[in-house]
């Protein structure tokens, strides 16, 4: 199998599904197949890959409980190559979990997963159970922000996160990165946020190029569809994933 990536920030609304689909939609155009697994209870990722969370019988809640994943596993209503493990509300409970392997659920259960090029987890807007669970399974973390002064101001938060599980749970996850999402074509705040994140983070650390602020990928999430079936009304978009698609690939042969 390739490699596991934890899209993360406990900030909500800084587009994680966007980024997690988006990634997955570049994977699918370029022949390749992709694991979602949704942690977010919200379900944003499971509805917009054609799933209604509400009609789920087994879900990311019971991989993370119990282990259970073969059965976890659905086609999405995109086609080939994207597959999904949904969300449900039941992963309210098990983000208060006490249990001490809880952690390791995922991690476990994923050993039993194959013949995919990577495994996307989109992570919940908190940095609790369920987001120690992802970066215990993942080998890379991915940070998504947006270039505003909210989205920076958890940065430090959930480096130390990825740390402190790399210590307890998993030596071999690493911060891959920073993927800056929703930029303006103009905007002198914008730029002064981006320029703040270069500061905390390091420009080699921000992956480029970063994912514009375009209609179009509204569109798509209306539509529940990959951002790549919009074509040239969203190519800059598309060239953005796609790129980010090829770096994860490069990561997962290093």
């Amino acid at each position: 199998m390739g490699r596991t990536v934890a899209i993360v920030n406990q900030k909500g609304g800084v587009g994680k599904t966007t980024v997690t689909l988006g990634i997955a939609s570049a994977a699918q155009a370029a022949g390749h197949r992709v694991l979602v697994i949704d942690l977010d209870p919200q379900a944003s990722s499971s509805w917009i890959l054609g799933v209604d969370p509400a009609k789920v019988e087994l879900s990311s809640a019971e991989v993370v409980g119990k282990g259970l994943i073969g059965k976890s596993i659905v086609p999405s209503a995109w086609g080939d190559g994207v597959d999904l493990i949904p969300a449900s509300s039941r992963l309210l409970a098990k983000e208060a979990s006490t249990n001490k392997d809880a952690p390791l659920r995922l991690r476990a259960a994923l050993a039993a997963v194959e013949f995919y090029d990577a495994v996307l987890i989109d992570c919940p807007p908190s940095l609790g159970n369920l987001t120690t669970n992802a970066l215990a399974a993942a080998n890379h973390a991915l940070i998504v922000v947006e270039p505003s002064a909210l989205s920076l101001r958890g940065i430090s938060a959930v480096a130390d996160t990825v740390d402190e599980v790399w210590d307890t749970h998993n030596p071999g996850l690493s911060l891959a990165g920073v993927i800056v999402n929703k930029v303006p074509a103009i905007s002198n705040e914008a730029d002064r946020r981006y320029d703040e994140l270069v500061r905390i983070v390091g420009k080699r650390a921000i992956w480029q190029p970063v994912v514009p602020q375009r209609v179009a990928i509204n569109e798509a999430i209306g539509g529940r569809r990959p951002i790549h079936d919009l074509g040239s009304r969203a190519a800059d978009v598309i060239d953005a994933f796609d790129r980010h698609w090829a770096k994860l690939r490069r990561l997962a042969k290093g």
